[in-house]
């Protein structure tokens, strides 16, 4: 045991602990290499990095016995602080193509976008991912009544503290890109869509008349889109060694003994993940990919969003499987998968409130009849729209249901669920994920039917 600040404070590597395990993470990173080098496939890879990541993460807890809190103990937040280094890291990097990604995917899309297809592509969209989120929200409804979440909790001296909730119309028009550098810098999706949205329109109109002087920009467009691309799937090779110390820190970080306390929300929320998981599977069916393949294929994302908790971090991954496994348009896949990370969200908009809400009307013996229940759908499919962009999107999702709700007072009742947040966002955030791509297979078949129907009724105009 090493006492002086530059071990300590520094270094991070006051206890032999520490480094064993720091050892034992680069030991695992060369399995993983291994493993490369005799060309297994990308998606085992990652299977194999998420289970060497919960048996390192089970081991750690193991040896530090269990702790309650483990972040109290020195050499846990030490390593905790080199995992978080790798696996953060990581989704830094992957954070750092979301912005040009979006404004050149973007643009680039509208620009070679013919005819009505930019309306319908709104439109169906903002259908699909809000149509999503509201059966999510009924599934979290029923499960939470099923499991009579609520009854006999026990609230103890919880001082969670709510969100304050800001009005639907400063909240959208916050969106607007007042200033576009601020909206790149904040992460305002929404706001770089809409900048990106005006460019590529009017490269469309200008394109009539003025081509050759905006034909450089164009190649400009196309050109940086490819280089943006080749830096995502480079950084996209080290995804399988992220995932180890992603999953590995969200254990150490927590405990296990903290699930205990509320276990059935835990179990509830889960089970509710499987159910729209298999809601998304018949969707993709219907639309000609079958529940094996879309597991399959979906499987990188789904497992990134869930190691990292970051639906934002996972688009680059998420618009790279959507074009190359799902065989849907560029276009479209940017588009959908670029608003799914800011609206629509089946997780954090829609199960989530949805549990919380019925839970706290449980609590305070609040009846829950049927005008109840609308009005939770009605106030969740508003929410899920209002709140896109903001941080902390799920506290803030359940705030602003709960206020709506008219149990805003009883919000300091969720401190023990908003205790455990990090073990529940893992599965909201992999949920908003196949919502995304669930929604980007919807709208991508229904517009290419509606173009050969189009061009079916041209050849028999014809």
């Amino acid at each position: 045991m090493l006492e002086s600040n530059f071990f300590t404070k520094f270094l991070q590597l006051s206890d032999f602990r520490t480094l064993a395990f720091i050892v034992a993470l680069i030991a695992l990173f060369k399995v993983i290499n291994v493993l490369q080098k005799k060309k297994v496939s990308f998606s085992t890879r990652m299977t194999t990095g998420t289970v060497l990541g919960l048996v390192l993460g089970v081991i750690v807890q193991a040896v530090a016995k269990f702790p309650d809190s483990p972040k109290d103990i020195a050499w846990i937040s030490e390593l905790s602080g080199w995992y978080g280094f790798v696996g953060g890291g990581f989704i830094d990097l992957l954070k750092m193509l979301v912005i040009p990604l979006i404004l050149l995917s973007i643009t680039r899309v509208i620009m070679n976008m013919k005819g009505d297809n930019l309306g319908k592509l709104t439109t169906k969209t903002i259908g699909s991912l809000i149509g999503l989120t509201v059966f999510a929200a009924i599934t979290g409804i029923v499960l939470a009544l099923l499991f009579n979440l609520g009854q006999g909790f026990d609230a103890g001296n919880n001082t969670a503290e709510i969100r304050e909730a800001v009005s639907l119309s400063e909240t959208i028009r916050a969106l607007l890109p007042s200033n576009i550098v601020s909206s790149m810098a904040e992460g305002n999706i929404v706001g770089v869509v809409i900048f990106s949205a005006f460019i590529g329109t009017s490269i469309r109109r200008l394109s009539k008349k003025h081509a050759d002087t905006i034909e450089p920009f164009v190649k400009w467009v196309e050109a940086f889109y490819k280089i943006i691309i080749s830096v995502t799937m480079t950084i996209i090779k080290f995804m399988p060694y992220a995932v180890i110390a992603l999953l590995a820190n969200t254990i150490i970080s927590n405990g296990i003994g903290v699930l205990a306390s509320v276990g059935k929300f835990i179990v509830c929320l889960y089970l509710a993940v499987i159910i729209m998981l298999v809601v998304h599977m018949t969707l993709a069916m219907l639309n000609g990919v079958s529940p094996i393949t879309y597991i399959k294929n979906a499987s990188e994302p789904l497992i990134i969003a869930f190691t990292s908790r970051s639906s934002l971090g996972t688009l680059p991954v998420t618009i790279e499987t959507l074009e190359k496994k799902f065989d849907v348009n560029e276009g479209v896949a940017s588009f959908v998968a670029s608003l799914g990370t800011n609206m629509g969200m089946n997780g954090c908009a829609g199960i989530y409130p949805a549990l919380t809400a019925i839970m706290l009307a449980q609590i305070t013996n609040t009846p829950i009849d049927l005008s109840f229940c609308i009005m939770l759908l009605v106030i969740i499919a508003i929410s899920s729209f209002g709140i896109a962009g903001l941080p902390g999107t799920a506290t803030i999702a359940i705030s602003v249901v709960i206020s709506g709700m008219g149990m805003e007072a009883y919000f300091p009742l969720l401190g023990a669920v908003i205790a455990v947040d990090p073990i529940i966002d893992m599965g909201r955030t992999m949920l908003n994920v196949s919502g995304t791509i669930a929604s980007s297979i919807i709208v991508d078949r229904s517009l290419k039917r509606d173009e050969e129907k189009a061009n079916k009724t041209v050849q028999k105009a014809v």
